[in-house]
């Protein structure tokens, strides 16, 4: 038994010394401590809006009759260039020519009146002057100092009625010219007509369409340019442009008005720009496509 013992001693005294001669795990080094990310803001995404826009002219106008009448004379058609009051068309006038024709010989006769009475006033006022002589002198009677009295006030309405009547027929005639004038279409500025809405021979009632006469240059186009977009126009500024029929054909365009006020149905404002040197091919009415140049910051 104590044999036995002793080996089993033996044996776990050899385990611990193999055990214990094992070497010891080595430590790992701890990793540097690293910066704190700093956090990059998001670029602006760069965008481009294409605004749908149409070429006009600043001036363009449809003309109207400020006459009853018929067309007796077309004196412009589509293409005619005009000049500033250049005749386009003649209704007939003969009524209002015979008016005025009237009132002229009205306005003669009363003239006329006006120097008759103003030789009767004078030589009047001579014989109230004699009269009151010879009263004075004793040599007249108070009945010839009233009569001639009398006479010379009378001449004096008689002239004052003239001169308003004179004045009454000038009236007359003045408005009668006017009224002629009105007989002749004329076209309001320097341009060309775009379109003639009348034929000769048409019985045209005051207001009726007769022209549009246009301005050709300065071309223009007015686009709208959303309230909330970053990029703000300015006057002077350049923008571009193609044709909706054929996007190669560009034009450049410096704008030359802002709107200072906002429509409420669209969240838009109209800005318009005036074409820089514009091809001969350019016309107003063309529809065009302005490609605005915007930025905007993305949303959160």
């Amino acid at each position: 038994m104590k044999s036995w013992g002793m080996s089993i001693a033996v044996l776990l005294a050899a385990m611990a010394a193999g055990c214990s001669s094992q070497p010891a795990p080595e430590k790992v080094a701890a990793a540097p401590a690293q910066p704190a990310a700093v956090p990059v803001p998001p670029r602006a995404a760069s965008t481009a809006l294409e605004i749908p826009a149409v070429l006009m002219v600043e001036h363009e106008v449809d003309v109207a009759a400020e006459h009853d009448g018929e067309v007796i004379e077309l004196a412009a058609d589509e293409g005619t260039k005009v000049a500033a009051g250049g005749l386009l068309g003649r209704l007939d006038d003969r009524q209002v020519q015979t008016q005025l024709e009237q009132a002229r010989a009205d306005l003669k006769i009363s003239e006329y009146n006006v120097q008759y009475n103003e030789a009767e006033l004078h030589a009047n006022q001579a014989r109230l002057e004699r009269a009151q002589l010879m009263y004075k002198e004793g040599l007249g009677s108070k009945a010839d100092l009233d009569t001639a009295e009398f006479m010379a006030k009378g001449s004096g309405y008689d002239l004052e009625s003239w001169k308003a009547n004179v004045e009454k027929h000038r009236a007359e005639v003045r408005a009668l010219e006017l009224e002629l004038q009105k007989t002749r279409i004329r076209a309001p500025f320097g341009g060309v007509v775009t379109r003639r809405y009348i034929r000769q021979g048409d019985m045209l009632t005051k207001g009726a369409r007769c022209f549009r006469v246009s301005q050709l240059s300065p071309l223009l186009v007015e686009f709208q340019v959303p309230e909330t977009d970053a990029r703000k126009p300015a006057m002077g500024q350049q923008v571009k442009g193609t044709l909706l029929s054929d996007p190669n054909r560009a034009f450049d365009a410096r704008i030359t008005r802002v709107s200072p006020v906002v429509d409420a149905a669209s969240g838009s404002y109209d800005v318009t720009a005036a074409l820089v040197n514009p091809a001969a091919e350019l016309k107003p009415g063309m529809a065009v496509r302005i490609v605005w140049s915007a930025s905007s910051s993305p949303r959160p």
